[in-house]
């Protein structure tokens, strides 16, 4: 009997690419069907899948499904050429792995020869924060001359508040809103839901928001569901989330590289340095993992010297 996720059958052709294009289908549907991935990450592999495809034919393989430990070392050969970060290139090899692993669990290959390949040695990188006095000047750099404002300053402050992605922040629905409580409920990574708090400063920049914005960008679709909307009442994308982003970092005369993200980084140090236990803000921002939020008890230099000094015994 055939899977839920077998959505088509590999081809019967000598087309490898043909082929490879129906094997990754029929991959990113398992995962989005049986694992439960979020959208996001089924297309992260997507997109790396077809990186690989596009290196079989230029390196003139034939049967993807035959190649050897020597042809994927020729692969990641050609992503270093790529002058790909090696966080990038680790994930390229994961995402690889994954797809002949569903080959094998789907009865299309015997074992996987991915399984040979190793991950490049990471350092840990040290992700870019904001000091307390450049995040004020990014809130409120939003003035009454902007177009709206008051949506741009709630979305920024929610951003800090709460540390959330920026698609769980685009994907606010009203009903996951209870400003009376101080809550708001978002959905992360494969699904997960969490509650987090806000501030009274995000409470009050919400507040404003809806009472005064809200209802002239939603005049033409009052039913739409999402927090946070376009001058058409639709869903925010994560690409206009980021240019806000961008546009308000600009004004406040801070790096251009900064980005939504930068946002989340800078509310787990702060948090931190401010004495929050690393267990209550891994479960603010929604880490899996311990390991992945100790990486913030390592960016703040001053934390560290202050520490130091208080314990060690000739400081």
């Amino acid at each position: 009997m055939a899977r839920a996720f077998r959505i088509v059958h590999p081809r019967q052709s000598t087309d490898g690419s043909a082929a490879l294009e129906d094997d990754v289908r029929a991959f990113c549907a398992y995962l989005e069907a049986e694992c439960g991935l979020a959208e996001n990450t089924v297309v992260a592999y997507r997109r790396d899948l077809n990186r690989f495809s596009r290196w079989l034919q230029a390196a003139g393989k034939g049967d993807y499904r035959r190649l050897s430990v020597r042809d994927l070392a020729g692969y990641l050969d050609f992503l270093s050429k790529e002058k790909l970060a090696p966080a990038t290139i680790a994930r390229h090899i994961v995402s690889l792995r994954m797809f002949f692993r569903f080959l094998v669990l789907d009865g299309r290959l015997a074992a996987s020869v991915a399984e040979h390949i190793e991950r490049p040695a990471l350092w840990a990188r040290v992700p870019q924060v904001l000091s307390e006095e450049q995040v004020d000047r990014l809130l409120t750099a939003p003035t009454v001359d902007d177009a709206w404002f008051r949506r741009d300053r709630a979305i920024l402050e929610t951003l800090y508040a709460t540390g959330c992605r920026v698609s769980e922040v685009g994907g606010l629905r009203l009903t996951d809103v209870a400003l009376s409580e101080g809550f708001l409920r978002c959905v992360g990574k494969g699904g997960k839901e969490r509650i987090v708090p806000i501030g009274r400063a995000a409470k009050r920049a919400i507040e404003e928001y809806l009472d005064q914005e809200r209802p002239e960008l939603v005049r033409n679709r009052p039913d739409s569901p999402w927090l946070f909307v376009n001058r058409f009442g639709g869903r925010l994308s994560r690409v206009s989330l980021w240019a806000i982003v961008k546009k308000y970092a600009v004004r406040a005369g801070l790096p251009p590289n900064v980005s939504p993200h930068t946002l989340r980084h800078s509310f787990a140090t702060h948090m931190l340095s401010r004495g929050a236990d690393i267990r209550l803000v891994q479960e603010l921002l929604g880490h899996a993992k311990i390991t992945t939020t100790q990486i913030y008890t390592h960016v703040d230099p001053r934390r560290l010297r202050e520490i130091h000094a208080r314990h060690h015994p000739r400081p």
